[in-house]
């Protein structure tokens, strides 16, 4: 069960509460940024081609002279987009299906179980390919393949939790005062997993974000003409081998940010509500 730390109290929760400010700042700024940008800023310019970071292109710009700086802001502001709501959709499922096994157990448990021991015994980059493939690629097919294949390991996480207070004596008062396993899932069972949901959400997020870069990347993705972080890093390998470094080196550094924030985010608060979880 996840519980409240007692120890390194404010320490930890204050490293928590700098690391949400700086996350919150970063995400709202680049997804607002790039939503609101003019697609001018990283459009064609062939005069200014392969032009090296500078005062005026600070990331410098690529082979058709887009200025990679915004471009890379643009990039990352889709993956944002994407992970976000592939995560939420992703998390949802396993909420819902961890529920329900826990609670109605029998032959739905067995099913749900199986099914998850089946998508974490395949590997996991090729069933985001095959799916995102199957959808037809672009962000509807990355969305779908990052959605569906996230969810097994956090519905095992709240399946763990709602079977540590199935069988508990306020639970179990519920179900004498004549409420359904639905009402009791809603009202009791819930707000116990919630703590466990939210951080398995926040821990999603940078596998999604990266998932979709890596999928991307191998041309299974999101479509080369749209600015995407995994767009960017597969063109920039045609370049790097000249000394062109910049391609690719700005576009991971940004990346690699946002995945860190949140994967330190995520970790912090699993720490926080369950001490012990540090140490397994």
């Amino acid at each position: 069960m996840l519980r409240r730390s007692n120890g390194k109290g404010w320490n930890g929760r204050s490293r928590v509460f700098i690391l949400l400010i700086v996350a919150t700042v970063y995400l709202v700024g680049i997804f607002v940024w790039g939503i609101t940008m003019n697609p001018v800023k990283y459009g064609v310019n062939y005069s200014e081609k392969l032009v090296s970071p500078c005062i005026k292109h600070l990331f410098g710009t690529d082979f058709m002279g887009r200025d990679m700086f915004y471009r890379s802001i643009k990039g990352l502001s889709n993956s944002i987009r994407i992970g976000l709501i592939a995560s939420v959709i992703s998390s949802i499922v396993a909420l819902i299906l961890g529920i329900v096994a826990a609670i109605w157990g029998g032959w739905i448990d067995k099913v749900i179980n199986w099914c998850v021991d089946l998508c974490m015994g395949l590997p996991h980059l090729v069933l985001l390919i095959l799916i995102s493939f199957m959808m037809g690629k672009g962000v509807r097919g990355i969305t779908v393949a990052v959605a569906l294949t996230h969810w097994p390991s956090l519905t095992r996480i709240v399946r763990a939790e709602v079977m540590q207070v199935r069988n508990s004596q306020y639970v179990q008062a519920a179900y004498k005062m004549g409420k359904t396993k639905v009402q009791v899932a809603v009202t009791h069972i819930l707000p116990h997993v919630l703590p466990a949901y939210l951080i398995g959400l926040v821990l999603l997020f940078p596998h999604a974000i990266m998932h979709e870069s890596a999928v991307t990347f191998l041309g299974f993705g999101l479509p080369a003409e749209m600015p995407a972080i995994g767009v960017i890093l597969a063109e920039s390998m045609n370049y790097i081998v000249t000394g062109k470094w910049w391609l690719a080196f700005f576009p991971g550094i940004l990346l690699l940010m946002a995945v860190l924030l949140f994967d330190g985010i995520g970790e912090s608060l699993k720490k926080l509500w369950n001490p012990g979880s540090g140490n397994e």
